[in-house]
């Protein structure tokens, strides 16, 4: 969540206005390289922001010519206006997005809901997409781990209502940031105080925001509705579709998304291969950003020859 201040401007798409991150001083956005780098387009996960990949971005600024999108309902973007959250709404918004801006093909970077956006937008637009990073895809696990059936509940109908309507108790910002921490970290308690301060004042900061909790709900019914889909739209089938170089980023400590899915990735991807990190948890490009960079380096290396 640390790093280098960003530019956003607003970019209108069919159907919704996304916000677009770049780094401050990039310039504006660029095309296809003419300074020497190639295009990317990072795409966050559930209940995050283009924020979220700000480190990486950084790390990687010399080679990759990076912007990060808010996806609708999320971060500095209004929600949708037909309301759809699903994953194949997600995918239109950033397809949009990419013919819009005229960036195609990019470097694609995806977390967790934004990974099965990539995988999806990367087996319908080849021609969008140069390699695809995915930092713990939501790819179908049947059942999923224990710990991640809480954020899968939200999308039973009238829990999120049921639970909002309960006494808060003592649990302010503070302590609910703390338990997201401990959701998508895996070392919670290594983390710089600055770090836990920001993630307090970005929970403050959406829980001003109206349609905050509607997107939350949405998209993990999206995610939930995506695991349940079959034949040609299927997520697992797609990812075989997909023939540009993949990195997968996994850690043994994700809540979220188990490591057991790695197997399965690197089998359904032709052309895969695997980062475990074991200190890490869901958002390893936060976390442990430095190996993350040093990975998509060796990537990309390996596309050039």
């Amino acid at each position: 969540m640390s790093g280098a201040e960003q530019q956003i401007r607003s970019v209108e798409v069919p159907g919704a206005v996304l916000a677009v991150h770049r780094p401050a001083g990039a310039g504006g956005p660029g095309g296809r390289g003419t300074d020497g780098r190639e295009p990317g387009l990072f795409v966050h996960g559930l209940g995050g922001s283009a924020g979220n990949w700000r480190a990486l971005m950084g790390l990687l600024a010399d080679r990759i010519d990076g912007e990060a999108v808010d996806l609708p309902g999320f971060g500095a973007s209004a929600p949708p206006a037909d309301g759809d959250l699903s994953v194949n709404g997600h995918v239109r918004t950033v397809i949009g997005y990419l013919e819009a801006a005229g960036r195609g093909p990019v470097h694609l970077f995806g977390n967790s809901l934004g990974g099965a956006v990539a995988v999806r937008l990367a087996a319908l637009r080849p021609d969008l997409v140069r390699t695809l990073t995915l930092v713990s895809p939501a790819l179908p696990e049947l059942p999923p781990q224990r710990t991640a059936w809480p954020t899968g509940l939200l999308a039973v109908p009238g829990l999120p209502g049921l639970l909002g309507r309960l006494p808060a108790g003592a649990r302010g910002p503070e302590e609910a940031a703390d338990g997201i921490l401990r959701l998508v970290y895996g070392d919670p308690d290594g983390l710089p105080a600055a770090t836990r301060a920001e993630v307090v004042a970005e929970y403050r900061r959406r829980l001003a925001v109206p349609h905050a909790a509607r997107a939350l709900v949405g998209s993990v019914r999206g995610i939930v509705s995506a695991y349940t889909e079959r034949g040609e739209q299927a997520l697992w089938r797609q990812a075989g579709q997909v023939r540009v170089p993949v990195l997968l980023v996994y850690g043994l400590r994700d809540k979220l998304v188990s490591y057991r899915s790695a197997r399965r990735a690197c089998a359904a991807f032709a052309d895969a291969r695997l980062l475990v990190l074991p200190e890490s948890g869901h958002v390893a490009m936060m976390e442990h950003p430095g190996q993350v960079a040093r990975e998509v380096r060796e990537l990309l290396a390996a596309r050039a020859r």
